[in-house]
């Protein structure tokens, strides 16, 4: 085995082919002839003495050498790839950057900061993908994502969280409601009430059945309805079927008349849920996570306002 003459040319071949299980893909991807491509990745099979490929399936499978070769030169490319990027950042934040955000924040949280962000750090390239908190936390843990836009806290080891700010719940009730004369609603009054929430995997559900003390939603007539969007629970509780909880930041976006009608606040302590951005602590890339705390702290301090006296932050996770 000769690892000195092993190049990172013929690792991206390698891990192209990998990737598309086929040689002809794997060289139009990486702008190279067939022929060229496949006698590198020989080569590096002679230096490495380990058959990564078998060559005789259609399509092409890797062997079981060859994936934790694979897996271990996917690691040495990303990390070569990284130390470019921290070049570039010595002036000022820049490169490819993929940041997730959880489907409950997405809507909210992004048309605050992004705008601002995008003005003022021009040279970072944000992939942005809306991802459940699960597949945030798997994703960062494999190195496929740099940061993630989540409720927190997550207390996942290997993970740092930055909290960006704690967003108040309020109830959301349907016209006419008794409980819309009182000036707060409390957990008991939930408790009693058909609740409308988010499906399974949405840890925004998770929080609000922990603090209503309710086991699974009860909806009305029997009905399971299953919807990851805030503007679907809206328009059923508005139509009288049931209540629901909402974050204050979809709550601003309803029209005045049922801000001031069909709201209420929740008692003291007042929930809230914790909006932090989430890294992996071997992070490279802390430039642009730095400026992505900064800018979004500020947006989030803005559209919240005053942070209630008394709060309880809910878990996530539990």
């Amino acid at each position: 085995m000769d690892l000195d003459q092993v190049t990172l040319t013929q690792m991206r071949y390698a891990v192209a082919v990998g990737e598309t299980r086929n040689f002809r893909l794997a060289a139009e991807g990486c702008h190279v002839s067939q022929s060229g491509l496949s006698m590198q990745i020989q080569r590096l099979e002679e230096l490495l003495a380990v058959v990564l490929f078998d060559r005789s399936k259609k399509p092409v499978l890797v062997t079981q050498e060859g994936e934790a070769a694979l897996a271990q030169m996917r690691v040495v490319l990303r990390e070569t790839e990284r130390l470019g990027q921290v070049a570039a950042e010595q002036e000022e934040p820049a490169g490819p950057y993929r940041l997730g955000v959880i489907p409950t924040l997405s809507a909210s949280v992004l048309p605050i900061f992004l705008g601002d962000f995008i003005v003022r750090y021009p040279r970072v390239e944000l992939t942005i993908e809306e991802l459940k908190t699960e597949d945030v936390i798997a994703r960062l843990q494999s190195d496929t994502l740099e940061a993630g836009i989540a409720a927190t806290p997550l207390s996942v080891s290997g993970l740092t969280e930055a909290v960006l700010g704690r967003e108040a719940l309020l109830a959301y009730l349907p016209p006419g409601d008794p409980l819309l004369r009182k000036k707060s609603v409390a957990q008991g009054d939930l408790e009693r009430r058909d609740l409308w929430v988010m499906p399974e995997g949405h840890c925004f559900r998770t929080q609000v059945l922990s603090y209503c003390r309710s086991d699974d939603p009860r909806c009305p007539a029997n009905v399971r309805f299953e919807s990851g969007s805030f503007e679907t629970l809206i328009r059923l509780v508005d139509e009288g079927m049931g209540a629901t909880v909402l974050p204050a930041l979809v709550a601003e976006r309803l029209p005045k008349r049922r801000r001031d009608g069909q709201l209420r606040p929740l008692v003291s302590p007042r929930p809230v849920r914790e909006i932090g951005l989430v890294t992996a602590r071997s992070d490279l890339r802390r430039r642009v996570g730095e400026a992505l705390v900064d800018v979004i702290r500020a947006s989030l301090h803005k559209a919240l306002g005053p942070q209630p006296r008394r709060s309880l932050v809910l878990d996530p996770l539990t």
